[in-house]
């Protein structure tokens, strides 16, 4: 511990923390723009200066260690002057629509401004003019907008190991960007959505699909339809002021119905058939000792991760549908006959928190009903925007029931948006199928997954299902690395690709302002995951194969999993996407 003084308050600290946590033990603020606690600490904006003691220039808290006897000011006069000036930089060089940016009111630049009291612009001159890249089907980037806080970078790198940005260029043209700035689209982004979630202006976000529902619920001729995924009921009420993972299934579903939906169903019935289907097919593998381990599909962000820089291991991915594309292709051919619609006449909404699922439903081979599974993907905060438009607040809406043939789901399907969850989920009816007996506790806690978790199941006659599950990319690397070297040896594997408790903490959701939002996004997901578990134990059925709608979708249409007719709505194929091979990429970093 060492003694140290700031602003004139004295506190013991320990050795090795920075100027900014201390203040922060003191509840002194400091404003931050590029630094975020455990993730991006490298002193790039310079916002967060102060006095000390004995230097002769200001320096950066968030950088800058404690020793014995330190003597800080963060409130100065040339400390706030410095700051001021820092910012009115940041803004010369900054586009001024912030009344239509996609971070209006929740952007860390805007917010510095108005908390430092600039209301005109010192500085003038030339602005950088980049092309906005719109051509991912799920990213949008808009390099005019960059602050270079190098968040983007920290996250594509350090947590996802997927490395799509870096700084380039230099002086006035530097910007954090994919390499020569091309488009996203020319790069293995696997539109995982973790930058958005840690850019603090409107650079990056999502690709808005809500005129385009909103074109289909205007049009008469049309029958929309949308299905709410398992996480979006434990997240949506958090952007109308509720607590952090209040469960608002009931109130959600009422919200739906007002906002003009024909029919609102609910996606944990399309998660209880992949169950069904990813579950035989595990056993068919089990039995024959082929391609396993058995990775999970349901993830399009891990998915494409696997494509990219795994392609060898693509016979080990389930070849089931997402829950999103099962349910669209069920729309598109159950549903329309079951209620003699024409699908031509039907347009199917999916709200997911994530922003690979728009990315998924564009797939080319994602149309086995004939057309698209799945029209338009809106994520959480696409759809709490629309609630908003219409003058809704959910928090005083009655609860209302999903509407039938496919708005009945175990809790098994509904455990499909945390971490550990869909494997959890398949376990239960595996472990009945291969046993004849009820597992003995439905909830698998050893397999809910905090980065990485490995457990064998016991199927009491000699055979045992080792399985792992990863969250996040940069673990499902380790992981794949060690399967493929044959150091791991597992039967079945579950990843997703978002690091904070996966679907819970998904690329679609509510975004947090602040240094502390990657933080809060760990700690949020606990009470999020724990908002599902609770409405699992909740349900008065808990394993996939005995809803009664899925048995009736299966007698009435599919007959049984992994029939010729659910082999071809409901399973797909996968495609090798790796842009180098080794010695191409080593020649490639050769010349560079």
């Amino acid at each position: 511990m060492v003694n140290i003084r700031i602003d004139g308050l004295d506190i013991e600290v320990e050795v090795g923390i920075t100027v900014l946590e201390a203040a922060q033990k003191l509840n002194i603020d400091i404003p931050t723009l590029c630094y975020l606690e455990e993730l991006n600490e490298v002193g790039a904006c310079r916002v967060c200066v102060v006095e000390i003691e004995g230097e002769a220039n200001l320096q950066p808290a968030c950088m800058y260690e404690v020793r014995e006897g330190l003597e800080v000011r963060t409130n100065t006069p040339q400390v706030i002057r410095a700051r001021k000036e820092v910012i009115e930089l940041h803004l010369s060089d900054h586009p001024f629509d912030c009344l239509t940016c996609a971070a209006n009111q929740n952007c860390e630049l805007q917010s510095l401004a108005k908390q430092h009291g600039i209301r005109e612009l010192k500085y003038e001159g030339d602005r950088n003019q980049f092309y906005i890249d719109d051509l991912s089907p799920a990213l949008v980037r808009e390099p005019s907008k960059c602050i270079r806080c190098r968040r983007c970078i920290s996250v594509c790198s350090d947590i996802q190991e997927v490395h799509i940005y870096d700084v380039i260029e230099r002086g006035f043209d530097t910007v954090a960007a994919p390499a020569y700035n091309e488009s996203l689209m020319d790069t293995p982004c696997i539109t995982c959505g973790q930058c958005i979630m840690v850019c603090p202006t409107g650079a990056l976000h999502e690709q808005d699909n809500k005129a385009e529902v909103w074109e289909a619920l205007a049009d008469e001729s049309k029958h929309v339809v949308i299905q709410t995924a398992p996480a979006i009921r434990v997240t949506i009420g958090e952007m109308f002021g509720m607590e952090i993972g209040s469960l608002v299934t009931g109130k959600l579903v009422a919200a739906l119905k007002r906002v003009g939906f024909d029919k609102v169903f609910d996606d944990c019935f399309g998660a209880d058939v992949v169950v069904l289907e990813e579950g035989q097919e595990l056993m068919e593998r089990l039995e024959s000792g082929r391609d396993l381990p058995q990775f999970t599909s349901c993830c399009p962000g891990w998915v494409k991760f696997c494509e990219t820089f795994y392609p060898s291991m693509l016979d080990n991915l389930s070849s089931c549908k997402s829950p999103q594309q099962v349910f669209g292709a069920l729309v598109k051919t159950y549903y329309a006959e079951q209620e003699g619609i024409d699908p031509k006449n039907i347009f199917s909404v999916s709200t997911m928190p994530c922003v690979a699922k728009k990315y998924e439903a564009q797939r080319p081979e994602m149309n086995d009903s004939g057309q698209r599974d799945v029209d338009a993907v809106l994520t959480t905060r696409e759809l709490g925007e629309m609630i908003k438009e219409i003058g809704l607040d959910i928090k005083n809406l009655p609860d209302e029931e999903y509407d039938q043939p496919m708005g009945q789901a175990t809790g098994a399907g509904v455990i499909f948006g945390s971490t550990g969850g869909v494997m959890e989920a398949s376990l239960r009816t595996v472990y009945e199928k291969l046993t004849g007996e009820r597992l003995e506790k439905l909830e698998l806690k050893e397999i809910r997954s905090d980065g990485f978790k490995e457990a064998e199941i016991d199927l009491k006659d000699g055979r045992t299902i080792k399985a792992a599950v990863a969250r996040g990319t940069g673990k499902a690397r380790q992981l794949m690395d060690k399967v493929v070297s044959g150091e791991a040896d597992y039967d079945f594997v579950e990843v997703m690709a978002c690091p904070a408790g996966g679907c819970v903490g998904g690329g679609g959701q509510p975004i947090y302002s602040g240094r502390d939002k990657w933080n809060r996004m760990y700690e949020d997901r606990l009470q999020r995951s724990e908002g599902l578990f609770k409405a699992d134990r909740e349900k008065e059925c808990r394993v996939a194969h005995e809803n009664p709608d899925v048995k009736k979708l299966y007698a009435e249409f599919l007959e049984e999993p992994h029939s010729e007719k659910s082999q071809q709505l409901l399973h797909t194929s996968y495609q090798d996407r790796q842009m180098y091979t080794h010695e191409e990429q080593y020649a490639e970093e050769r010349k560079s």
